[in-house]
């Protein structure tokens, strides 16, 4: 007997803004820009891709190229994408409770 499998689509699983957000939590832990981009691409899939395009004034194919795993969208595009999902994006310290890591900058080199 003959087993049939259909083909997997996270978008299919996204349904809530719970999911969605959790999802993409998950895909930012990662740090991969090509992942982060693809998860984008499911995000906007699972939400009507062709509508998406329309409200961040991109082609269907220019959005759906940007947002797969071999695309590299711009932030501008990723703010746009973000903003018309209802989304936004926020940054938190990677190692809670610790000192912000980097240089400071001392008054003098403020100004």
């Amino acid at each position: 007997m003959e087993v049939k499998f259909s083909r997997y689509d996270t978008a299919d699983y996204l349904q809530t803004e719970d999911d969605i957000a959790a999802y993409l939590d998950a895909v930012m832990e990662d740090g991969d820009p090509a992942l982060i981009a693809a998860a984008l691409g499911d995000v906007a899939r699972a939400r009507n891709l062709s509508q998406l395009a329309r409200d961040v004034g991109m082609s269907r194919q220019g959005l759906d190229k940007a947002l797969s795993g071999d695309g590299n969208p711009r932030l501008a595009t990723v703010l746009k994408v973000a903003q018309a999902l209802g989304l936004r994006l926020a940054f938190k310290p990677a190692h809670a409770g610790g000192p912000a890591r980097g240089p400071r900058m001392t008054d003098a080199e403020a100004h």
